[in-house]
């Protein structure tokens, strides 16, 4: 949403609706090379392994990322536990790999992926938009 002081949308808002559109999007491709619901078959798109569930994970982060976008405090605080999340994921992901509970088939790439995408979250959620804070 645009500030009402300035008119511009928040860093927060913004990062948030990029980075929804963007799971968004890559929720929906991953359905045209995914053939299974869960687990992993090798099924791929750019590199990533992915099924129906990884998919509809994403999509849902996506749409929540997309909704939550439309009010800074809103975004700030999504955009930190879902960066939070991908923070622990991305860690996580190894030890879960090569297991019976992957059952989104992460690979090396994800993790990786999730990382990177869990430290923008946070550090935009953590570092910008300070004056729209409220105090609890």
């Amino acid at each position: 949403m645009a500030d009402s002081r300035t008119g511009a949308r928040s860093v927060n808002s913004t990062v948030a609706l990029v980075f929804g559109a963007v799971y968004t999007l890559v929720g929906l491709a991953g359905f045209l090379v995914s053939e299974t619901f869960a687990g992993t078959d090798d099924n791929t798109l750019l590199g990533f392994e992915v099924n129906h569930l990884h998919n509809i994970v994403h999509l849902l982060i996506g749409l929540a990322l997309i909704g939550a976008s439309r009010r800074t405090e809103t975004a700030r605080r999504l955009n930190l536990l879902i960066g939070g999340t991908y923070l622990v994921l991305g860690v996580i992901g190894w030890f879960i790999q090569d297991t019976a509970v992957n059952i989104v088939a992460l690979n090396e790439a994800d993790h990786l992926l999730h990382l990177a995408s869990g430290a923008v979250l946070v550090g935009v959620a953590l570092g910008t938009d300070k004056h729209t804070r409220t105090r609890v």
